[in-house]
């Protein structure tokens, strides 16, 4: 029957329409995935001598308790990394995607120029003292401040507006984080003493580079290389 041949023609081809719409959904089933693998490499690298991680070493050798530290830690980072995917992809849903793709880059090249500058501990970062709160309260509280305005966590709000996803993004930043702190934690400056620091920041200024690269090549081209 023509009815039926058509439908059959329709079913095994598609039109344009439905094979872009096949095409659009495959790369958004992938796509949480890709963001959370570059966000927990980008992060993890990151992470490496920032002051954040230093923090850690701090409270590690005055409390001598790593799992409540690491359970402040992880809680810290969840709270302040979602609040900044949240804020990251607010922005990729309210600006224009011209002046989006330009942010992006900006942020990237900042974060490439900015990841090369070693980072130390303020005074208040690292005079913490045990209080009502308990070792664990004390870590969540501490770390959680001395997060505010961090590299990783300007990282987080880049890397949720780049990919406009919330949970990939937030999960990758907060794995990275946990990769970086919990050995330090553990194993103080037995670990953090080895790291090769200066060589661990010059690739993830690289990665920075080169996801800074895509993302200008989107803004330039934005219908050939479309960012989302």
């Amino acid at each position: 029957m023509p009815g039926k041949t058509d439908d059959t023609h329709s079913d095994l081809t598609g039109s344009p329409e439905c094979a872009s719409s096949r095409f659009f959904g495959a790369a958004r089933v992938q796509h949480p995935m890709q963001s959370f693998l570059v966000s927990t490499s980008v992060v993890g690298l990151a992470e490496i001598g920032d002051k954040t991680q230093l923090l850690s070493l701090v409270l590690a050798a005055r409390y001598r308790k790593p799992i409540p530290i690491v359970l402040g830690v992880l809680a810290a980072t969840l709270i302040n990394h979602a609040a900044s995917g949240a804020l990251g992809a607010w922005l990729a849903s309210v600006l224009r995607p011209g002046i989006l793709n330009w942010a992006v880059v900006a942020s990237f090249a900042v974060m490439a120029v900015w990841i090369l500058v070693p980072d130390k501990l303020d005074d208040a970062d690292s005079a913490v003292s045990k209080n009502t709160m308990g070792v664990f309260g004390t870590t969540a509280v501490t770390f959680f401040l001395a997060e505010m305005g961090d590299k990783t966590q300007i990282v987080t709000i880049a890397l949720a507006a780049r990919f406009h996803e919330f949970f990939g993004v937030v999960a990758g930043t907060t794995l990275g984080m946990m990769l970086a702190n919990v050995p330090v934690i553990y194993l103080g400056h037995k670990f953090a003493d080895r790291l090769p620091t200066k060589a661990v920041h010059v690739l993830a200024a690289i990665i920075f580079v080169v996801l800074g690269g895509l993302a200008l090549r989107t803004a330039l081209y934005p219908d050939a290389h479309p960012m989302f």
